[in-house]
């Protein structure tokens, strides 16, 4: 394999295409079950229905756990907002219908959704009674089973020059509640993007699915405090902002 073509650096990871493959290598301290629970669930996703690349195979490089999947010729939704801002409400309206799709299946085998948030929680360096409080409000949500991507946002999603919308990063993916889901990417919108951004998809949202916005506004608090464990120090402080807003019961 060839490792010459870097197309993004992540934490703990960097991607390269080798042809037609992508390479997905991580880093030598990266957990062998992490690896492994990711291209299982990828695996798991491929048989539901939707546009993403396939795993190839799950190998060791020089010590190194990598997944080679399919690559997707294309360009991001966010590189096309960015290159046609005439069109950028053309693509969000793609973009909600795409993640709208996604969380229009189900997947019994993947993770759960609160169980992640909870184990997530603890993580955190909130207080005592902060996590009480937001472990009960977890336990208080409606049980789903959507599938959940987890990270959606524009640049996980290739448009490939036939106009196939593919879907990328099943990382984090697991099953629960959609609105968590949304909540997750209004916050995405908002670090990115700023207010005005995440305010049209969250409308656009709620207008598209026929769900009450204060329905997503409730898992925010949740959402972000969970997420806050990763990422550099302007994502946490920003996130953390978001656990002590007002509650949307």
């Amino acid at each position: 394999m060839k490792f010459e073509n870097v197309i993004a650096v992540r934490k703990n990871k960097t991607i390269y295409r080798d042809g037609d493959n992508c390479v997905k290598l991580f880093d030598l301290e990266f957990s062998k079950k992490d690896v492994l629970n990711e291209a299982l669930n990828q695996a798991r996703i491929e048989e539901i229905g939707l546009h993403i690349p396939k795993i190839k195979e799950v190998l060791t490089i020089d010590g190194k756990w990598a997944i080679v999947s399919e690559y997707i010729e294309g360009k991001t939704l966010a590189e096309l907002m960015e290159e046609i801002p005439d069109k950028y409400d053309e693509y969000m309206n793609l973009f909600v219908d795409i993640q709208l799709e996604v969380l229009s299946k189900t997947c019994p085998l993947l993770n759960k959704l609160k169980d992640k948030m909870h184990s997530k929680i603890d993580q955190t360096n909130l207080n005592a009674t902060t996590k009480y409080d937001l472990h009960t409000r977890l336990d208080g949500m409606p049980k789903k089973i959507h599938v959940c991507h987890g990270d959606f946002n524009p640049t996980n999603i290739i448009i490939t020059k036939d106009n196939v919308p593919y879907i990328l990063d099943w990382s984090h993916v697991t099953q629960g509640n959609a609105t968590a889901d949304a909540a997750r990417t209004y916050l995405l919108f908002y670090l990115n993007k700023g207010a005005e951004a995440a305010d049209e998809y969250l409308d656009l949202f709620c207008e598209k699915s026929g769900v009450e916005k204060r329905k997503i506004q409730r898992w925010m608090p949740i959402v972000a405090a969970s997420q806050s464990v990763k990422g550099n120090e302007e994502e946490r402080q920003f996130l953390l902002s978001w656990v002590d807003v007002v509650d949307y019961y």
